[in-house]
């Protein structure tokens, strides 16, 4: 299904920075599939991950319908590093209309369980990613008179989801706040930020990491508890939140900034 929509025209022309947009395995990670989607929506890519080799799936997809796609490699959480990124994609194209934040992972622990570096470590990678993003990008949309940034949260940031994660939780939570107060602040400036908060949905992240740390590398049990809280029954991916992310980066959405959209088929809404 998702080889056959075309977008095209929705961004036609736009010059997107999408981050994470690599993957720990084959599939539709919420990085991959933004990169995807919003090439066939006409937008110029500059695909960035920790990795060249990890976005390689990515940069076929995109380069089989002949989508334009730049590939960098930058760490997120570091200042330097985004900075040089951010320059890169501004001597490439020009300008930045469009940021996607994708980067991001879990862990386990709660209060007590989690190490202080473990809480440092996701702190970084899942809420400091996106403050540099933007530091960084925001001046560019800025002088160009506009922009968008759409930054992904999660479920975890808004509900408990059946695993005691407590630091991914708080930053996913700071994520949704980081969001509105800079969409309040650079609205006159024309520059809209919104989050996407995707439930549980079944990523490569899935089967590659969280079944490890969850049910002994059991990717069928993991995946059975978790469809078992989604009312709609089945569990979507990282198409499912490309497609969010699609409407609020588009010209579609110029009335919709500091808010969210929750992409989980309805589990956050039920009462247990």
């Amino acid at each position: 299904m998702f080889d056959e929509i075309n977008p095209q025209g929705r961004l036609q022309d736009k010059v997107a920075i999408i981050t994470g947009a690599g993957c720990v395995g084959p599939g539709w990670g919420n990085g991959r599939a933004a990169a995807v989607l919003f090439a066939k929506a006409g937008a110029k890519i500059f695909a960035v991950d920790r990795s060249i080799d990890a976005m390689y799936e990515t940069l076929n997809r995109i380069q089989n319908f002949n989508g334009e796609v730049t590939p960098f490699a930058c760490d997120v959480t570091d200042s330097e590093s985004v900075q040089t990124m951010v320059e890169a994609c501004v001597e490439k194209y020009g300008r930045v209309d469009i940021l996607v934040n994708n980067v991001g992972g879990s862990a386990a622990g709660g209060a007590v369980a989690l190490s202080e570096e473990g809480w440092n470590k996701q702190l970084d990678l899942n809420l400091k990613s996106v403050f540099l993003t933007c530091k960084h990008t925001i001046p560019y949309m800025e002088q160009q008179g506009g922009g968008s940034i759409v930054n992904t949260a999660s479920t975890s940031g808004i509900r408990f989801t059946g695993s005691p994660q407590v630091a991914y939780a708080a930053s996913k939570a700071a994520i949704i706040q980081l969001s509105k107060v800079t969409a309040v602040e650079y609205a006159p400036k024309g520059i809209r930020v919104n989050t996407v908060l995707p439930g549980q949905l079944h990523t490569p992240m899935v089967e590659v990491r969280l079944a490890g740390q969850r049910t002994g590398g059991d990717v069928d049990q993991l995946l059975e508890s978790r469809l078992k809280r989604i009312p709609a029954g089945f569990m979507g991916d990282g198409r499912d939140t490309a497609f969010a992310a699609l409407f609020l980066a588009s010209d579609e959405a110029r009335f919709v900034t500091g808010t969210e959209i929750v992409v989980d088929g309805g589990m956050t809404a039920r009462c247990d």
